[in-house]
């Protein structure tokens, strides 16, 4: 199969051109997101280095060699740098630019101008390079990113494979050749796996940004802004399917409402500041003291819900007092004693209703305050909304 190396190029320029303008769109719409910016740079490069690469062979071989791979070195740098941003790694010009700087060295060489076997394995070496350094970047902290990479990797290992292929089994001659019929069929399976490669990272990547957008704008309509765990809409659902795992499984479950005591005095005297530090520090005892399979929220000003799947009645007031003595050693900035009131709900009573749990809390929280505040109270049967 022969592929017509001219209009491949133009179709490769004109691709280039059109999603590093449209990645560029995208950059300015998110507000400066340095992946996209990073991959924008990366297409355009690719575009101009491209159309002066093609111009070997058409009277301006020495700018095509320097300029040209010059240019295309820098693009694939660029896709590193996207994937380095894309984890929260900081900018690394020495790293950006020491492809292009070595390839420029080289140059000054006699022998590596003169060498096409010397140009394409210092080309391929180079990109290899390039491409398996932004997989590592993706690989090195997957188990911290909010998206799957597997595409990215899987793109970006199959770039490096196939220069791999090309240090092994070119050695020059169609690049020294690029539109003789044999070079110039190489070639154009060389640009048709580029333009190929440049289509795929680029939607890969855009799809990457936007998936963690989307995960991060679900988490913060589902979290607390001031205590950072769950608010009363992300606690309810949670909770609601925990109940529902725990009935098919026939496990019992504990719904724990606490409430800090005169928090409003606490506001009135110390100020709101010392009041969300309260909150906050609160929210800290609840987080760091439960579970992983457990879940709690912030369901209203001072009020915090848990919800203890597979936790009896006495386990379960075995964790309120915990949560209560850890309260009153908190500090928060101002010289006063944080206590909590904590009603306690039990499936044995109530059974695995969220609704009818709450109710039972809500009740046993009341007489907490009522006796006194500072301690916990346990919910009483029959008590269940009608």
């Amino acid at each position: 199969m022969t592929l017509h190396l001219p209009t491949l190029l133009l179709l490769e320029i004109y691709v280039l051109v059109l999603l590093g303008v449209l990645m560029l769109h995208a950059w300015r719409r998110s507000q400066g997101e340095p992946t996209l910016g990073c991959m924008a740079g990366m297409l355009l490069l690719g575009a101009v280095g491209t159309l002066v690469v093609s111009l070997r062979g058409l009277g301006a071989d020495t700018l095509s060699i320097v300029l040209g791979n010059v240019l295309l070195l820098l693009a694939c740098a660029q896709g590193w740098a996207a994937m380095r941003a894309f984890v929260g790694r900081p900018l690394h010009r020495p790293g950006v630019v020491a492809g292009a700087l070595l390839w420029l060295g080289l140059c000054l060489w006699p022998t590596f101008m003169a060498s096409s076997a010397l140009r394409v394995a210092a080309y391929s070496l180079l990109t290899i390079s390039y491409a398996g350094a932004a997989a590592w970047e993706l690989w090195r902290t997957r188990r911290c990113l909010e998206v799957s990479i597997v595409p990215a990797l899987f793109l970006l290992g199959g770039h490096a494979v196939f220069y791999g292929v090309r240090l092994l089994l070119d050695h020059g001659e169609t690049a020294g050749s690029m539109w003789s019929a044999v070079g110039a069929n190489f070639m154009s399976w060389l640009v048709l796996e580029t333009f190929l490669f440049a289509i795929g990272i680029a939607f890969v990547t855009q799809a990457m940004v936007r998936e963690r957008t989307e995960a991060r704008l679900h988490a913060m309509a589902n979290s607390d802004p001031l205590t950072g765990i769950g608010n009363r809409r992300a606690f309810m659902e949670r909770a609601a399917t925990l109940l529902d795992q725990c009935r098919g499984a026939q496990r019992p479950a504990a719904l724990l409402l606490c409430d800090l005591d005169h928090f409003k005095r606490l506001n009135d005297t110390h100020g709101h500041a010392a009041g969300d530090a309260a909150l906050v520090a609160f929210a800290g005892v609840l987080a760091g003291g439960l579970r992983e399979q457990d879940v709690c929220g912030r369901i209203g000003g001072e009020e915090f819900a848990c919800l203890l799947p597979g936790v009896d009645p006495a386990q379960a007031l075995e964790v309120a007092e915990r949560i209560r003595r850890r309260c009153a050693e908190l500090s928060f900035g101002v010289p006063v004693r944080l206590s909590v009131s904590i009603g306690i709900a039990a499936s044995v009573q109530a059974g695995h209703d969220l609704a009818g749990l709450l109710a039972q809390a809500d009740e046993a929280l009341y007489r907490a305050k009522d006796a006194g505040r500072d301690r916990v109270e346990q919910g009483r049967a029959g008590l269940l909304p009608a």
